[in-house]
């Protein structure tokens, strides 16, 4: 039953996202894909990994394991990176049509501009210390009983 409302809710009140999402699985469609808590998840060979609706779609293989490989294993930081990205889709639960707006540009920018990159490196901040990634693993531990990435430091 709750995968059911989790799934009508993210093709109405998310729909934005979920059709974004739709045409970002058919453009990776040879990808492989599963099911995880009601989301389709597709792994794909980009570095970085992204929510959109009921679509997560994660790296095959996180950039950031050489550096922490060893204290966690790669299927540790591939499953706690799969609860990050589902916490995401929770916030799109939560946020519908703000979704994008709130937390996609927000998070986009965080992770991709020059001077948010430095600033992580230099400083030592963790990518998961900004609201809409500390909000995204509180959401998907919350809902998923499971541990996320915290506030590892990546970069």
């Amino acid at each position: 039953m709750k995968k059911a409302i989790y799934i009508l809710i993210q093709c109405t009140w998310g729909i934005l996202q979920t059709v974004l999402g739709l045409f970002v699985l058919l453009a990776h469609i040879k990808d492989r894909h599963y099911f995880y808590h009601g989301a389709i998840v597709t792994e794909w060979a980009a570095p970085s990994s992204v929510s959109l609706g009921i679509f997560v779609f994660v790296t095959k293989t996180p950039y950031f394991y050489e550096k922490l490989k060893d204290e966690y294993t790669m299927e540790e930081l591939s499953r706690r990176l799969l609860v990050h990205e589902y916490g995401h889709t929770v916030q799109s639960l939560f946020l519908g049509p703000l979704y994008l707006i709130v937390m996609g540009i927000p998070s986009t920018l965080w992770g991709f501009l020059p001077c948010c990159a430095n600033k992580r490196k230099n400083e030592k901040v963790s990518y998961f210390s900004f609201f809409t990634e500390k909000w995204a693993n509180s959401l998907g531990e919350w809902w998923l009983k499971e541990k996320s990435m915290e506030q590892l430091v990546i970069d």
